[in-house]
């Protein structure tokens, strides 16, 4: 299939050619771009040029720790990452998604579901609404999707990943209502189960921390157990 020059990049980060191949082969057949790299000062070069809508990011590199990657990736560059690596261990899993990837895909896979993952980030991404602005102001912060920072009273910055800045995109444009984890489900992606709900309880741990949250007592983010979550605050979008 050729590859329109709109059609989603998606950069892939491998130390194995044989993998690269594998991934370029079956997203380019589905009519994807991407761009491969076996090292990774070779990858952080080319996103001074390139802006990928989406990364795949092996974890055992030959000249960079992949989780310091992922979390460089997701707070500075505010970029999308779908881990694939050979580590199968729980905590490996959810230390990936404290770090800030979306999504979690372990080797040996199946490229047609790597295929189906890449595609449900793509989509998440493509049927999100139009934004309200890309500041919102609430209790005394400021929130930047232009450059995924939150700003404080006194103007520090707290820099925030795509993926929590997802979660808080929803939050700010539904706040003082009840969001259910099927809600969440439905509006950020991901299939039901353990794995999206514990994603989703990371993330707004990472969000609440950001925030200065007592984890005990949150005063802007409330649970509301067996129910979902409230963001209780007014918000002013600019």
């Amino acid at each position: 299939m050729t590859q329109s020059d709109t059609a989603p990049l998606v950069a892939i980060l491998d130390d194995e050619p044989e993998i690269r191949q594998i991934l370029s082969d079956t997203l380019e057949a589905a009519g994807l771009r991407t761009q491969c790299f076996g090292r990774a000062r070779d990858f952080e070069a080319a996103l001074a040029r390139i802006t990928p809508e989406l990364c795949l990011i092996d974890l055992s590199l030959p000249d960079s720790d992949g989780l310091a990657l992922v979390h460089r990736l997701a707070l500075e560059k505010g970029a999308s990452v779908i881990i694939i690596s050979g580590r199968s261990q729980v905590q490996d899993r959810i230390t990936g998604l404290e770090l800030g990837a979306e999504d979690y895909i372990t080797k040996p896979f199946a490229p047609t579901e790597v295929l189906a993952r890449v595609r449900a980030r793509l989509r998440d991404t493509s049927r999100a609404p139009a934004p309200q602005g890309d500041t919102a102001q609430f209790s005394g912060w400021q929130a930047h999707f232009d450059r995924y920072v939150l700003v404080d009273e006194a103007g520090t910055e707290v820099p925030f990943s795509h993926a929590e800045g997802a979660v808080l995109r929803l939050f700010l444009d539904n706040p003082k209502r009840l969001i259910s984890r099927a809600q969440m489900q439905d509006n950020l992606g991901g299939s039901a189960g353990d794995s999206f709900d514990r994603a989703i309880d990371v993330r707004i741990s990472r969000l609440r921390a950001k925030l200065g949250e007592d984890p005990k007592n949150p005063r802007l983010i409330k649970t509301i157990y067996g129910a979902g979550y409230i963001f209780v605050s007014d918000v002013d979008w600019g």
